[in-house]
Order: C-alpha cells, then sequence, then structure tokens
C-alpha cells in the first residue's frame, strides 16, 4: 500500500510554490549566470513575474538536492536551450525589497556565477519571453538593474584578467 501522505504534501507544497516567493519566511536561493559568446553575453527577457518584460541574465530558484552551479546550467538550459560551461563565481548579492509598510515582500540571495558558452542557439524557453546576444556596448538599451550591470561587468574585467 502507498502511503498517500508524501503525495499530498508534494500537491501542497505545489500549489502553495508561486506564494512562497511573496512575504517569505526566509530567503530563497536563486542563481544568476553571466554567458559569454566571443565579445556577446546572453541577456533574457523575463516572461512572467517577478520582474515580467524586464531584461536580465538567465537565472532562478535552487530546487532541493541541487548544487548551485547545477542549477546555474539549468537555468540555462530551460530559459535558453543553450549548453554552458560555468567558469567561476562572481559574487552574492542580497535583493531584498520591502512593501510600502516596510514589510519585506521579497528576499532573494543570489548567486551569481560566470560561463562560457558551450553549444547550442539561444531560443526562449520556459519562463524566458526573449534571449539574445547583446554587445556590451548596447546593454544601455536594456534597462538593467544595477547589479545586474556590475555583475556583467566583473565578469568581463575577469575574463580579460583585469579584475581587482
Amino acid at each position: 500500500m502507498t502511503d498517500p501522505v508524501p503525495t499530498q504534501a508534494a500537491s501542497v507544497a505545489a500549489d502553495a510554490a508561486p506564494d512562497v516567493r511573496t512575504y517569505p519566511a526566509r530567503p530563497i536561493v536563486g542563481v544568476g549566470v553571466v554567458v559569454w559568446r566571443g565579445d556577446r553575453v546572453l541577456l533574457i527577457q523575463r516572461g512572467k513575474a517577478p520582474r515580467r518584460g524586464e531584461w536580465s541574465i538567465p537565472g532562478g530558484a535552487q530546487e532541493v538536492g541541487e548544487t548551485v552551479e547545477a542549477a546555474g546550467r539549468r537555468e540555462v538550459r530551460e530559459e535558453t536551450g543553450l549548453e554552458i560551461e560555468i567558469t567561476g563565481f562572481l559574487a552574492v548579492v542580497d535583493a531584498i525589497r520591502p512593501d510600502d509598510e516596510g514589510r519585506i515582500r521579497s528576499h532573494y540571495t543570489l548567486i551569481d556565477f560566470a560561463a562560457e558558452w558551450v553549444s547550442g542557439d539561444p531560443v526562449a524557453g520556459d519562463d524566458a519571453a526573449d534571449c539574445r546576444w547583446v554587445h556590451p556596448d548596447e546593454l544601455p538599451d536594456y534597462s538593467l538593474w544595477e547589479e545586474t550591470l556590475r555583475m556583467i561587468r566583473l565578469s568581463s574585467e575577469r575574463r580579460a584578467g583585469t579584475s581587482r
């Protein structure tokens, strides 16, 4: 006989998953990846909340049992169809957003990595509405979050061997 409790618990957790990101009990671990192919960086346009329509680097929430590097590779694959090689850790970014009353509406601990393209052509998938290779000179056209720009700059400096 099969125990129905794990199935029921999984069903409840799946139903509650979208709500745990708003007013969370604890921070959510997210992974971002700055992917390079030659002199161009990969950007995705978010297709779902939060930040629907905004441009960013590929990434998303880490899943239970998954290393952060595996999460980064999975997110890039799901959002763009690309295979990548993680080349290094960049930084941890805290994204804490309060509501108008000062309560914490969202809290993400974002672990960012640098990576190089291995194979594939970018095709938007999963929660990405669009994806493309962008030259760094074109980044101002995409209204990126300042922390995203900082990660792209840091990654670029490390690729060029000029990081401090």
